[in-house]
């Protein structure tokens, strides 16, 4: 027995009205579910937006800085991108369903954008009105108003050539020639601009495009700039530049207290590559209230000998904060000459071996695989976490107003951190996972204590661990340095464009007007291209 609903019409007109009816049925149904869908793109979008601003204001009133709370966020971040893009293909999708049916169509609430820049240009473009009326066909109009639309556009990349006219006069009275001078290039007989050549360098060793990539946009762009051409120019400018890099290295060792830390860079050997290193100091005194500017010092090595630290610093005489790495013992003896540096140790290193033993989250993804939450490095993540508490409290206040409050309250949490930590550690086996951290910090436990005595040492290396970011990025984009000339020359642009980053300064913009003027700057006067100055001049000239 069948449904009445199922049978078929005997008759023509009966069969095509059911066929139109169950098209238009069928349309509607497809406008619903396209709808629903994009209802639940946008909600999950608008979930995962709420979210990661959640955790960005936690991150704010509670200052954490960890990198796994960074990584974090960039996941979120990832997400979400991913999750508008589905929203706004889904909306579409629905908007188009919804045209051919009665099904309202979805419109996303989107959050409010802000205003465009007022700095930029407009251009405005009228829309020509009608001489007419349109609906009594009168030619009496008078304007009533106007209303605008800014649309958001961006121009391509303008390439233009300057002609630098010389003219020449001849003197009727001695018969001599007088013309003026050339103007200044980076290299002899050049061509580029220093906007071009900032361009190319920020590019190479800031957003780590390699030439050849650089080289390929620009012959899609109509200008052939070859791989050889392009290299001369970041040799001229390296070369031209060296003066400002003097500058900023004898800035960074004259501090009295530096971050150290170093990374992995392969460079390029016969057959291989073989793994270098590229250190970095930081000299950084806004954590102790100081006005001195930040700035970043970088060098690279084929291997990590403690012969490279111990030239780095030969001159330097102070605190060096860094990891427990053997190569900068010699540092710390007492025979140095001149003086021996200050150890003092990160604690976000100590805290690091904890937390991967008692990382939860970690642990749940592992499923059957994962071992055990350790409650003793629990509770050392507990204690450690409560003196930073107290250093958030005290950053950018005087040295000796951070040494008063960490005697007053840091000292009583070290010395009974220091106690519980003996008393665990007489409990455990040698194989025990935890055993590993606790020796670490007890072994070296004058230098983790160093922030204790004195106002100007952090709680962390993160300063120098933060200036090696950009080549723990990059390294997947150029794969490896070329040569050890290659590998200095990435280091000492890393110099300056970090210095300029530290400071608040556009480094492409700074690099432009450094080679624009530093061939006509006197050597007295050359600290004014250094970032710091720079832009506190160009602060001055906008003002004036």
């Amino acid at each position: 027995m069948t449904d009445a609903a199922d049978q078929l019409p005997g008759d023509l007109a009966s069969a095509h009205a059911m066929i139109v009816a169950e098209r238009a049925a069928r349309r509607e149904a497809q406008a619903l579910a396209a709808r629903a869908q994009a209802v639940n793109s946008h909600s999950d979008a608008l979930i995962a937006r709420l979210r990661l601003e959640i955790e960005k204001l936690k991150r704010e009133i509670h200052g954490s800085r960890s990198e796994r709370k960074a990584r974090l966020l960039e996941q979120m971040e990832l997400q979400l991108e991913e999750l508008e893009a589905d929203a706004s293909e889904d909306e579409l999708a629905a908007d188009l369903a919804a045209r051919s049916s009665a099904v309202r169509a979805f419109e996303r609430k989107r959050p409010s954008r802000k205003p465009f820049p007022e700095h930029l240009p407009r251009e405005r473009v009228v829309i020509a009105a009608p001489s007419n009326c349109p609906c009594c066909g009168s030619g009496k109009l008078a304007k009533l108003g106007e209303d605008i639309t800014e649309t958001l556009e961006v121009i391509p990349r303008q390439w233009k050539v300057i002609q630098t006219v010389r003219e020449k006069f001849t003197c009727r009275a001695c018969e001599k020639i007088a013309q003026p001078p050339a103007p200044f290039h980076v290299i002899p007989r050049g061509f580029a601009g220093p906007n071009l050549l900032a361009m190319i360098l920020f590019e190479k060793f800031a957003q780590h495009q390699p030439l050849n990539r650089q080289s390929d946009r620009y012959t899609r762009e109509g200008i052939d700039l070859s791989v050889s051409t392009l290299a001369d120019q970041v040799g001229a400018c390296a070369t031209a530049l060296r003066p400002v890099h003097a500058l900023i290295e004898a800035h960074v060792l004259a501090a009295e207290r530096l971050h150290g830390d170093d990374t992995t860079v392969p460079i390029l050997a016969r057959g291989k590559t073989d793994t270098g290193r590229i250190w970095t100091y930081v000299r950084d005194d806004r954590p102790f209230g100081g006005i001195s500017p930040p700035a970043a010092l970088y060098y690279a090595s084929r291997d990590r000998r403690q012969e490279h630290p111990e030239r780095h610093l030969k001159t330097f005489g102070g605190i060096l904060q860094a990891d427990a790495y053997g190569g900068y013992n010699p540092l710390f003896k007492g025979d140095r000459d001149p003086s021996p540096l200050t150890q003092a140790l990160c604690w976000a290193h100590g805290r690091r071996k904890f937390f991967v033993l008692a990382d939860i989250a970690t642990n749940a993804k592992r499923g059957r695989d994962a071992a055990p939450i350790s409650p003793i490095a629990f509770e050392a993540l507990k204690r450690i976490d409560a003196l930073f508490n107290i250093e958030r409290e005290i950053n950018g206040i005087s040295a000796g107003e951070r040494m008063e409050r960490r005697q007053q309250e840091s000292r009583l949490l070290v010395d009974a951190f220091e106690e519980w930590m003996r008393t665990e550690r007489v409990k455990l086996s040698r194989s025990s996972p935890v055993a590993e951290p606790i020796d670490y910090m007890l072994k070296r436990w004058d230098g983790f204590t160093a922030f204790l005595s004195d106002g100007r040492i952090c709680l962390t290396n993160n300063a120098a661990e933060r200036a090696l970011r950009g080549f723990a990025l990059g390294r997947k984009a150029w794969l490896f340095a070329g040569s050890d000339r290659g590998a200095d020359r990435a280091a000492f642009m890393a110099t300056l464009i970090m210095t300029a980053k530290l400071n608040g300064v556009d480094p492409q913009a700074w690099l432009a007007d450094a080679l624009a003027h530093i061939a006509d700057m006197p050597i007295s006067r050359l600290e004014q291209l250094l970032p710091w100055n720079w832009v506190a001049s160009s602060v001055k000239a906008v003002a004036a």
